[in-house]
């Protein structure tokens, strides 16, 4: 199977969808003679052309309030946002617009929209450039969340995401995109709404998604040599949720873990803590435990954002602190 880096999946899910619709089209900051901020649109304006690969002004609101118009009328846009931090700007048109169309025009208008881009830390940016969106977005109902984590998954899921009836936001990362992996030749499809177990265990799940499971797995790595076996699940989905595959695995290990970037209050981990003890308490041998960002803007200084981000040791702490439970 051959081997291409993340930008390169989500550059081939975009231009297989716009080949097989003449429907779909991308518009975003600098993604067309530019080639895209961080190159994921690479050729795409040479293949579609400038009426279906769209350069816009850097106006988040206005260009996505364009977008939510464009599909309630048959078209299916795919917004890319330079960053999601950015994107913070157009909030309104992706939480009032796009997400409630659906319910306030009784099933009048469906939103077949994609909004994409990088989201959380990429290193030294400081803390208005470094915020992790998704349990922001999993909030709201009506919109879908997809985080993928490697590039096999980024193809699949933005294809699906393309062809949802519904506005889904895929939550990627700017550290990711050069990431290499095996990616099929052929048309596949991940469908939303399934996480991946990317690692069998027995001792404890750890629950985790996006560019964080790399820190995840090199922990659950350095975990095996101490005979501590975890079992990783991808949520890959954050909204809808897995439950049954989370449920299944806390059922099957005893001990849950959960693991993001995001800021500790009203996260998602706050949600898959409430969602474990409520479905698998008679199971737990040990309490859920969160590993978070920490609870501070993000910090500038490179000696202070290793402390900020959850990372190796405090993965490995958080486990060992379950496990050793009774």
């Amino acid at each position: 199977m051959r081997i291409i880096q993340y930008r390169e999946a989500l550059n081939e899910a975009m231009s297989e969808e716009m080949r097989r619709d003449e429907n779909v089209f991308l518009m975003g900051e600098e993604v067309a003679e530019y080639n895209g901020a961080y190159k994921v649109s690479q050729g795409m304006l040479d293949e579609f052309g400038a009426r279906r690969v769209i350069d816009t002004p850097i106006a988040e609101l206005g260009f996505s309030g364009i977008a939510v118009g464009a599909a309630m009328n048959g078209l299916r846009p795919i917004v890319e946002f330079m960053t999601w931090n950015f994107a913070v700007l157009a909030a309104d048109q992706i939480i009032n617009s796009a997400a409630k169309m659906l319910q306030m025009s009784g099933g009048a208008y469906n939103v077949p929209i994609v909004f994409r881009g990088g989201n959380g830390q990429a290193g030294q940016l400081a803390a208005t450039h470094s915020v992790a969106y998704e349990s922001f977005y999993a909030n709201v109902p009506g919109l879908k969340i997809v985080t993928p984590s490697n590039p096999y998954d980024a193809k699949g899921l933005l294809k699906s995401a393309i062809r949802d009836d519904n506005p889904v936001l895929v939550m990627e990362s700017e550290k990711i995109y050069g990431d290499k992996g095996e990616v099929p030749d052929g048309e596949y499809l991940i469908p939303i709404g399934k996480a991946n177990i990317t690692r069998q265990g027995t001792d404890c799940t750890i629950l985790t998604f996006g560019k964080i499971i790399k820190v995840v797995e090199e922990a659950a790595d350095e975990l095996a040599k101490e005979g501590i076996n975890v079992e990783v699940v991808d949520l890959r989905t954050i909204r809808p949720l897995d439950v049954e595959t989370i449920i299944n695995s806390v059922k099957k290990t005893n001990r849950c873990v959960v693991v993001e970037e995001a800021w500790p209050m009203a996260s998602l981990s706050s949600e898959l803590a409430y969602r474990v003890q409520k479905d698998a308490f008679d199971y737990l041998d040990a309490p859920v435990v969160r590993v978070t960002q920490s609870d501070t803007p993000f910090p500038f200084a490179k000696t202070l954002m290793e402390e900020a981000l959850p990372n190796v040791k405090r993965v490995m702490d958080a486990v060992k602190s379950v496990s050793y439970a009774l």
